[in-house]
């Protein structure tokens, strides 16, 4: 009883539900996280492959194990006919609009800029810059699968 009269105790309750736009922030950011990869790969000559954990079961001998498999990163960026750069940025399959002219690209000079401006929209997405977006993305596809 040492311990726990040394230790501070509470009565709280643990909040099952996450709060959505914490969570698609997130998940936005993860996926600049890998663009920003990919380019920095790109500009080293390397391949970018990333990787995601599954877990099988072994067919001898029964055992669940979690191995490591390559996962597809697609670019969002090309090179257009100019030579300069454009950068999509997706949420899911959508393309976001990233003004309230339908704007859907950001044009670039060089993959050196591409690199500074995905750490910088990296920040803007959780400083919810782009939540609107987001939002108008989701009501997109929740459309789709509506009947």
């Amino acid at each position: 009883m040492a311990v726990l009269s040394a230790l501070k105790l509470v009565t709280a309750t643990r909040v099952a539900v996450a709060n959505p736009v914490a969570v698609r922030r997130a998940k936005l950011v993860a996926k600049l996280q890998d663009q920003l990869r990919l380019v920095e790969a790109y500009q080293a000559g390397r391949n970018y492959i990333a990787t995601r954990l599954k877990t099988v079961t072994d067919m001898e001998s029964g055992e669940r194990k979690t191995i490591e498999l390559p996962k597809k990163v697609r670019q969002w960026f090309w090179t257009n006919e100019s030579g300069k750069v454009n950068l999509h940025i997706k949420y899911g399959q959508n393309v976001l609009h990233l003004n309230g002219k339908n704007a859907t690209a950001i044009e670039l000079l060089n993959m050196d800029e591409l690199a500074s401006v995905l750490k910088s929209l990296q920040t803007a997405v959780m400083d919810g810059e782009l939540d609107k977006a987001i939002e108008a993305a989701c009501e997109t596809t929740s459309k789709s699968f509506a009947k």
